[in-house]
């Protein structure tokens, strides 16, 4: 039997076909193949938000090569992405090949080794028709929040303005954030604080002060903390009670995507492109240039990412 196997990337055609036997062709799709028009709504409110899906322009020559393809070979395997969106493009892709949704077609591995490979394509699925859903109600919210919503700014603001399902909340959040910051009002406080160390001794410790005379103190300006450094000048000081603990660290949890883009970031000075540019042909089996001795990164999670 023939096989052929649908990626979504072009850059892991090559790797993935190299694990599989002569018996498989491997082909991309270029991400999404159709989407909602863009000249118009594309969801009918009336009857249930049916989303009213089209090839998208310029991919057209595309699909009628997938097609032409699929029709040489007795199997067809979907291993677009194992995530919402990849789920939704093995959906339309099945809608477009006239694929049986209930057949085992569908295959998925989190990273693009051979082992995982071969793995996944081992035990293929049925679509997971929930993740489809929950795909396409997001992109129905999209297009419902921004076509409704963005007519109205131009209306009542200004011409030009957008609004958006998660940018009109993110919007929100940074003028809240804002306000509070305008709406501080700043306080003038001191604190004091001493390195000690015993007489036999040369090790350190910190100390801070935190009552006077058996009472919590707040220090509000420099007269208050003058004299507190007055009445400690040539004091001796002696230790109340020692408590010992112990505790236990945890690993730190693997990265999401926000907390990736922020270590690399604050580590290597990675902007954000670059950082998701990196994760995702590290995914894809890629090496990437310019990033180190071999231009590969690796985000482990030990205390930073690390370039090798």
């Amino acid at each position: 039997m023939s096989y052929l196997v649908i990626v979504e990337s072009p850059t892991k055609v090559h790797t993935i076909k190299s694990f599989l036997s002569k018996d498989y062709e491997v082909i991309a799709s270029m991400g999404h193949l159709r989407d909602l028009p863009k000249s118009k709504l594309g969801v009918d409110i009336e009857h249930d938000f049916q989303p009213q899906y089209i090839d998208i322009k310029g991919k057209e020559p595309l699909i009628r090569d997938i097609k032409k393809k699929a029709k040489k070979y007795d199997k067809v395997y979907i291993a677009t992405d194992p995530d919402r969106e990849g789920e939704a493009i093995s959906w339309h892709l099945a809608h477009i090949l006239g694929l049986d949704l209930s057949d085992k077609n569908r295959v998925t591995f989190n990273e693009i080794t051979k082992s995982a490979v071969l793995s996944g394509m081992k035990s293929p699925r049925a679509i997971d028709i929930d993740l489809v859903n929950a795909q396409q109600t997001r992109r129905i919210l999209d297009r419902i929040v921004g076509y409704k919503l963005s007519p109205f700014l131009w209306k009542k603001v200004r011409r030009g303005l957008s609004a958006g399902r998660v940018q009109s909340v993110a919007v929100r959040m940074v003028v809240d954030r804002e306000q509070e910051i305008r709406d501080f009002v700043p306080q003038e406080y001191w604190s004091i604080d001493a390195k000690l160390s015993a007489p036999s001794s040369r090790k350190e410790f910190s100390a801070k002060l935190v009552t006077v005379d058996g009472e919590k103190i707040e220090i509000n300006d420099k007269e208050t903390s003058d004299r507190l450094l007055k009445r400690l000048d040539g004091a001796e000081f002696s230790v109340a009670n020692i408590k010992k603990s112990v505790h236990r660290k945890s690993p730190a949890a693997p990265f999401t995507t926000s907390t990736m883009q922020q270590e690399a970031s604050r580590k290597l000075g990675f902007q954000t492109v670059r950082t998701m540019r990196a994760a995702q042909e590290l995914y894809e089996g890629v090496e990437i240039a310019g990033m180190g001795a071999t231009g590969l990164i690796t985000y482990m999670r030990t205390d930073s990412l690390r370039v090798y």
